[in-house]
């Protein structure tokens, strides 16, 4: 039997909510239907970002936002079944991601933890429709990261027994997913995507991303900077492993900058920020995942030419975009939650324990009804 299910993503950049309708037979097969992108409001956004870093007042303005992002969630869910001309009857789930505020792994605090915004009580209110969320916290219950999350739905949708396929996903984050082994799935973040190059473009051009990495494609990389970064340990940590921006963030940035013998100018830290994304995305997969044939990016960094040369170059293997492969680059981590909601309605583990670290594959996220 076909199920229709609604992915609701909104990641590590804090651009906006992708929602994503995919149509999933008894076979597991998953096949995109419509897809919608909603961006946020300049003051929705900034107070996403302020939320991601300790302040004041955190509570207060956590319980604010966690109810205007379930609003917004709700919203691009209806607009999307609106302009698809679907009743929201016909969709047995919702999967919702929610917004990353803080994730704090293991090794990084005491008691880990990670906690996702955006209300799915009034998700499932608005909506009428069964909404299934909250999926990091059970993986990190079972002694794993909670991230990555979509190395199991990457399997599902670009698994292949004749070619050895890597895919990396480049929000705010980059992650990648290890698809050349038939007897597990593994992956991790290998460190910013995004994150800093929106971040730095922001403050210098009044912009929220570099479109084809223009920007960067005007300075020239600065080695000293480049080897400073790279000289971070989360790096040569062994995966499994998950970072986001609670690690690379401005204020992490400009403490660099400030350990230079000379300063170096606003498009060269815009053009070795974005060889930070490549080179270390690159030498992750070398080093962890040596015998692949192809590498696949999904995410917003699919979108710029200027990565996508750069990754061409560092790396020995193809390299193009997943949708190569059926799935808009856009649309993927959407498609992932849809299909995760499947799977947690279905009694079905939603994890990949060599991506997250967990001791087992466990069902994920919490169901709340219509």
């Amino acid at each position: 039997m076909t199920e229709l299910y609604i992915g609701l993503m909104s990641g590590t950049s804090a651009d906006g909510i992708d929602a994503t309708l995919v149509e999933i037979p008894s076979d597991n097969q998953t096949r995109l239907l419509g897809h919608l992108e909603t961006p946020h409001p300049a003051e929705m956004r900034a107070a996403i970002l302020e939320l991601c870093q300790p302040g004041d007042n955190e509570i207060e303005r956590l319980g604010q936002l966690d109810h205007q992002l379930g609003q917004a969630f709700a919203q691009a869910a209806l607009q999307l079944l609106e302009q698809l001309s679907i009743s929201p009857a016909e969709v047995t789930a919702i999967g919702s991601h929610g917004q990353t505020v803080r994730h704090r792994p293991k090794g990084s605090v005491a008691h880990p933890f990670t906690l996702q915004i955006g209300d799915p009580n009034l998700i499932a209110s608005l909506t009428e429709i069964t909404t299934v969320a909250d999926f990091r916290r059970r993986d990190m219950a079972a002694g794993g990261e909670g991230a990555p999350l979509a190395p199991a739905f990457h399997q599902a949708a670009f698994g292949s027994p004749r070619e050895k396929r890597v895919i990396a996903n480049i929000g705010g984050i980059a992650n990648v997913t290890d698809l050349t082994s038939h007897e597990s799935t593994a992956g991790f973040d290998t460190g910013p995507g995004n994150a800093l190059m929106d971040g730095w473009i922001q403050r210098h051009q009044h912009r929220t991303y570099d479109r084809d990495g223009e920007w960067a494609r005007s300075g020239q990389i600065n080695t000293a900077l480049l080897q400073r970064l790279l000289a971070h340990p989360y790096f040569a940590a062994p995966p499994p492993k998950s970072t986001g921006r609670e690690t690379f963030h401005m204020r992490w940035l400009d403490e660099q900058l400030a350990l230079l013998a000379t300063p170096v100018s606003a498009q060269d830290v815009q053009a070795t920020l974005l060889e930070l994304t490549a080179s270390s995305l690159v030498d992750a997969v070398k080093s962890r995942i040596p015998n692949y044939d192809a590498l696949y990016i999904c995410g917003g960094g699919a979108l710029n030419t200027t990565l996508m040369e750069r990754l061409r170059h560092l790396s020995s293997k193809p390299v193009t975009s997943t949708a190569e492969l059926g799935i808009d680059p856009q649309q993927v981590e959407g498609a992932a939650f849809g299909w995760l909601a499947r799977q947690t309605l279905h009694r079905q583990p939603g994890n990949s324990p060599a991506a997250t670290g967990a001791k087992k594959a466990v069902i994920l996220g919490g169901i709340y009804p219509a």
